[in-house]
């Protein structure tokens, strides 16, 4: 009997013991609530995004990029959102290895240490037979010029994000801009190079691009074979709303390598033409598949002339202000760069530094 006694007192200490280290296990190895991450988690795209943030409701997701040489245009891009807005922000910032501690000592030392967000690293070489070498303009070929074909990877917790080029300035509710209404089967929304008249004069004087015809080498026969009237007008991909779950179900990011590798073969488009080698293959595939964002979301070719300005009254109704072109206004020469400078903040560590004129 005392036997038996013993026996089942050591049955029971052995039961007790491993409930007691499974509560303990449980308790240290308790998964983090994704929903409330404020701080970069960096990580590698496409293939291993780590500790992507939950669905929230309410809460607006903005990628944008961050390359080393232009942080503090990514930082006053960020800002100028975040001040114009109440509605909650979390923000996805995409650069490469060497610029990854850079964002974050510039966020976590200055105004920006309060906001959400997430330093994604993107992997140069998810570009490797894709991205034929041109000199013509290199800046064109930068690795984050590519960044926004795979966005759904980026951002596949959410089901709907906005991306904004690093040289743009938010003068509007973003709250507004995230609730465009896409048209079914749409999985983006753009502006439209033709739908802005207040622009129409300016941009003929500069002579910039506005149809499919500056874009796409039309004596190439696989870009006749396309049947894209050269007339259409084009569109700009640094401002878009993205339908998450339908990019993914049209399997955009497929198309757009598809296009990528046959220019990298058969050379359709070069840096020389306008959009450089970025923006031919998301006007392809978006060809009169998109929906057209209203017209003061995206003012855009302040960068493109040092000489040319809009009028005053105008550019103070615009909703977002985008300086693509050379004349970037964190450099010199470059025009209305008041409109930017008031939401720069100056970086911390010193590495970022604004060009002006000596007076």
């Amino acid at each position: 009997m005392s036997l038996l006694c013993s026996t089942v007192n050591w049955i029971l200490l052995t039961l007790l013991t491993l409930i007691v280290c499974t509560i303990l296990y449980k308790r240290v190895h308790r998964p983090q609530q994704r929903s409330s991450h404020t701080g970069p988690v960096p990580a590698t795209v496409p293939s291993d995004v780590r500790d992507e943030v939950s669905e929230v409701e309410g809460v607006i997701p903005v990628a944008i990029c961050a390359a080393q040489e232009r942080v503090g245009a990514t930082m006053a891009t960020i800002n100028s959102v975040r001040r114009n807005t109440d509605a909650s922000l979390f923000f996805y910032i995409i650069t490469l290895q060497d610029a990854v501690q850079h964002v974050k000592d510039y966020i976590e030392n200055s105004a920006l240490k309060d906001i959400k967000y997430k330093i994604v690293e993107f992997n140069p070489m998810t570009l490797k037979g894709k991205v034929r070498p041109d000199s013509t303009r290199p800046e064109l070929l930068h690795p984050l010029n590519f960044v926004r074909f795979y966005l759904p990877l980026l951002v596949n917790r959410h089901k709907r994000v906005i991306y904004l080029d690093d040289d743009v300035i938010v003068q509007g509710d973003i709250q507004d801009l995230y609730q465009t209404r896409l048209e079914p089967g749409h999985a983006a929304a753009f502006a439209s190079d033709c739908e802005l008249p207040s622009t129409h004069e300016m941009v003929r004087s500069i002579g910039m691009q506005t149809t499919y015809m500056g874009f796409l080498d039309y004596r190439k026969q696989e870009v006749r074979d396309l049947g894209i009237n050269p007339n259409d007008c084009s569109f700009n991909p640094g401002v878009f709303v993205a339908d998450v779950e339908e990019w993914r179900r049209q399997k955009i990011t497929k198309q757009l390598e598809k296009w990528m590798q046959q220019n990298f073969r058969d050379n359709l488009y070069s840096s020389a033409m306008a959009g450089g080698v970025a923006t031919p293959p998301m006007l392809i595939v978006f060809y009169r598949k998109y929906t057209a964002l209203q017209p003061l979301w995206h003012v855009r070719h302040l960068g493109w002339s040092p000489n040319t300005h809009y009028p005053e009254k105008f550019l103070e109704e615009a909703h977002l202000l985008h300086w693509n072109g050379r004349f970037k206004p964190w450099d010199y020469p470059s025009v209305h760069r008041e409109l930017w400078q008031k939401w720069y903040i100056p970086d911390p560590t010193g590495k970022f530094l604004l060009v002006r004129p000596n007076r």
